[in-house]
């Protein structure tokens, strides 16, 4: 009895030749709520991306936030304000839950002056080129009489995470330090999911629900973990083993991102040098430190000169890393051998 296999082997080089595709799938949208899908995902790669952009999204992304105030006639947050029901401490309290947008990477100043009888909101604070304020409606305090004041300074910092509102030496006195909360997301919960790919099952869907204050979107906030997440785990992609002596392996360390990728023509280097890196295909200063010594004099028209040039051209733009620069490495090697010859 012979067995025709035609169709079963037409089905497996055809599900072979599926290109996977990962995607990721903006499910709903909102100012303040987003839900994505990253899909799909080889098997088990849905909890290793899920957990880690989590971990980011809640404790890693830059913040903008009140980190002390200073009011009017007020020296602690145990005295009183005239004709201001609320006390200073739940007016601190209050502050706390202003949520700024910043258009500037320094900190800053905000200030707050109302008189009269009234409710007074975040949208009372003094408009500022610099910072917004994203919930206007918040309440501050109430002021109850005709003859009420109150003028308060807010300092505003950038900063990731919680910080906690501390009372050291060096505060200046009538400051009144209030608990900062950098980070802009609220909540975040992701699940995995099973998915179809072919004839496959067993593939993952990813899909994560970012809630965020309103001074970020959330899908501007996903962005960010996966650029914080990708420069830490660029560390381990240029991790590289240098074996030029035998049996002693040595992990060369990496440069940051924004280093590695300076391109070789902003060296201000000689013509000849420029262009025998360009010909031996090294267009990066990262693609420089990844080279030994001798592959780079090896390369054609390459010698002594040109190679001190362009190590002194690193060392000059502060791209030169110490660990990588050959002064050092030399210096180090002459104190090994004259420690052993001691």
């Amino acid at each position: 009895m012979v067995l025709d296999y035609t169709f079963a082997l037409s089905d497996i080089q055809e599900e072979e030749e599926i290109e996977i595709t990962t995607e990721i799938n903006q499910i709903e949208s909102a100012d303040r709520y987003g839900k994505f899908a990253i899909e799909p995902l080889e098997p088990g790669f849905g909890m290793t991306l899920g957990n880690p952009l989590r971990r980011v999204l809640y404790g890693s992304l830059t913040g903008t936030a009140i980190t002390w105030i200073k009011i009017e006639d007020v020296l602690h947050e145990y005295a009183t304000i005239p004709h201001m029901k609320e006390e200073v401490s739940e007016f601190l309290l209050n502050v706390k839950g202003i949520r700024l947008r910043s258009e500037t990477d320094r900190p800053g100043k905000l200030r707050l002056e109302v008189a009269g009888e009234g409710e007074v909101c975040a949208a009372d604070i003094m408009a500022s080129s610099n910072f917004e304020v994203v919930n206007p409606e918040l309440h501050l305090a109430t002021l109850d009489s005709p003859e009420a004041k109150l003028a308060v300074e807010f300092n505003v910092e950038q900063g990731v995470g919680y910080k906690e509102a501390t009372s050291g030496s060096d505060q200046v006195i009538g400051t009144l330090p209030v608990d900062a909360v950098f980070t802009p997301i609220r909540k975040v919960n992701y699940r995995v999911e099973p998915t179809r790919v072919g004839q496959r099952t067993d593939y993952e869907r990813l899909v994560i629900e970012v809630w965020t204050d309103g001074t970020v979107e959330p899908l501007d906030a996903l962005r960010q973990s996966g650029e914080v997440l990708m420069n830490k785990f660029f560390l381990f992609a240029k991790v590289q083993m240098d074996s030029s002596e035998a049996g002693s392996p040595v992990l060369i360390p990496s440069i940051s991102p924004e280093k590695y990728n300076v391109t070789v023509e902003t060296l201000q280097l000689s013509s000849r040098t420029l262009n025998c890196l360009k010909r031996a295909g090294i267009d990066k200063v990262g693609e420089v430190l990844e080279k030994s010594k001798e592959e780079l004099i090896a390369i054609r028209n390459f010698g002594e000169k040109s190679y001190a040039e362009l190590f002194d051209q690193l060392r000059a733009m502060d791209l030169l890393p110490e660990n990588l620069d050959p002064q050092n490495i030399e210096e180090d090697e002459e104190q090994a051998v004259a420690a052993v010859e001691e």
